[in-house]
């Protein structure tokens, strides 16, 4: 990886960056490729670097209608877990958390992934049941995940109220030590950097109009800029991906629904763990330039508006200082929504979806940043093997049919 001083940074910025060489190219379409990806996300570029580089499959493409990392990938907290509650998905979200920890130098771009722990709170009964229930599940799955008890949360979390006048006072914490956080941009900008450097087209500024078909089976792409032909498509558009296949015949389960997000002015170290509740609905942790991330519940509609309500951003607001009434004179510096894609059972889409040659990534609502390395392994086996890899199996459309859901729903730490 190059390295630059100080001088070197000061002296490009005055040029405009013009001596820099790109990250990744802007691809031209070509005619054709053996795969095309729809969506330049975190899951779409994840799939085609691994695609390339386990596979040996290049001749492949990622069309993305605005610009890489421009979407969900750049609108959410990069929080790193893996203690979900059945065992589908811990298997899946605990094969992202293992990539994560050595991404930094696979992709050789640092990620900026810290394992700092990850604090959950229990405010009620109901909390301090359903997170005893993960605690036992995580245990048995091998997760280094366990119920604390309020002196020890106080110990890593000092500036938390647990005071006797406190609205919800506090009972327990599930404590995931391995917890923690990742730079969402740089994850993406890896992914894209080493998929171009491995032969897959980065193309931007390239909107997806239809997916063709003919005799059942997909032949390709019509785009805002030129038909592009395609042996196997996978739409990975996360709350857009419903729209894309709806003219097809193929319904995705799947509700937009905003949620946003806010950084804080930067602060010394005051938080060194990330905090979650659910009945208190906020997460929060510290970035290392010492802005807070927080973020809170879903708004209370559909929409695919990322722009949020301020009903939500007051809750938000108001649940922060709940916690932290310390923090009542901190300004917001940012704000921001996404548009996240919630399935029934709060559990991702992975497989195929309608005529031959179409698959799906998406439906991973609040959850898709921490399991993008997985997500992208297992798309890239899928569409390698043309059949859904072993651990994506119990994520396919037809767990809707069959009743076999994974319902994550208590899991999915804030409410959604």
């Amino acid at each position: 990886m190059r390295r630059y001083s100080i001088f070197s940074l000061l002296r490009e910025a005055r040029r405009s960056h013009s001596g820099w060489t790109a990250a990744w190219e802007k691809a031209t379409p070509k005619p054709s490729y053996d795969i095309v990806i729809v969506g330049g996300g975190g899951h779409g570029l994840a799939t085609a670097y691994y695609l390339a580089k386990l596979h040996g499959i290049d001749n492949v493409a990622v069309v993305e209608k605005g610009w890489i990392g421009g979407g969900n990938t750049a609108r959410n907290t990069g929080i790193i877990r893996s203690n979900y509650l059945r065992p589908e998905s811990m298997e899946l979200y605990s094969l992202s958390h293992s990539l994560f920890e050595h991404l930094s130098a696979e992709l050789n771009f640092n990620t900026r992934f810290s394992p700092r722990g990850m604090v959950h709170l229990a405010h009620t009964r109901q909390d301090l049941e359903n997170l005893s229930r993960t605690a036992d599940a995580n245990r048995h799955f091998g997760i280094k995940s366990w119920m604390i008890p309020p002196s020890e949360v106080k110990s890593l979390v000092p500036l938390l109220d647990v005071g006797p006048h406190t609205t919800f006072p506090l009972l327990a914490a599930l404590w995931q030590p391995r917890g923690g956080i990742a730079d969402h941009n740089a994850v993406a900008w890896a992914y894209a950097r080493m998929a171009h450097a491995l032969g897959v087209d980065i193309i931007e500024d390239c909107e997806v109009e239809t997916i063709d078909v003919a005799d059942g089976r997909v032949t390709g792409l019509t785009t805002s800029r030129g038909t592009i032909a395609a042996g196997a498509v996978l739409v990975a558009a996360a709350a857009d991906s419903a729209a894309l296949l709806e003219p097809l015949g193929v319904t995705l389960p799947l509700t937009p629904v905003p949620l946003q997000a806010f950084v804080s002015e930067p602060l010394a170290p005051v938080l060194d763990v990330v905090v979650l509740s659910d009945s208190v609905p906020v997460y929060v942790s510290q970035a290392d330039k010492g802005e807070l991330v927080v973020g809170g519940s879903t708004d209370a509609y559909p929409s695919y508006s990322r722009r949020g309500s301020f009903a939500t951003t007051e809750d938000t607001a108001s649940s922060l200082l709940e916690l932290f009434p310390s923090l009542s004179g901190v300004r917001l510096m940012r704000h921001w929504a996404g548009t996240v894609d919630l399935t029934p059972d709060r559990s991702p889409l992975i497989g195929p979806a309608g005529p031959d040659g179409i698959y799906v990534n998406c439906g991973w609502g609040t959850g898709g940043f921490k399991a993008v390395p997985a997500g992208g392994y297992a798309s890239a086996s899928m569409l390698a093997q043309g059949k859904p890899a072993r651990i994506a199996v119990p994520f396919g459309l037809d767990r809707f049919e069959t009743g076999r859901l994974v319902d994550e729903t208590s899991a999915t730490c804030v409410r959604h």
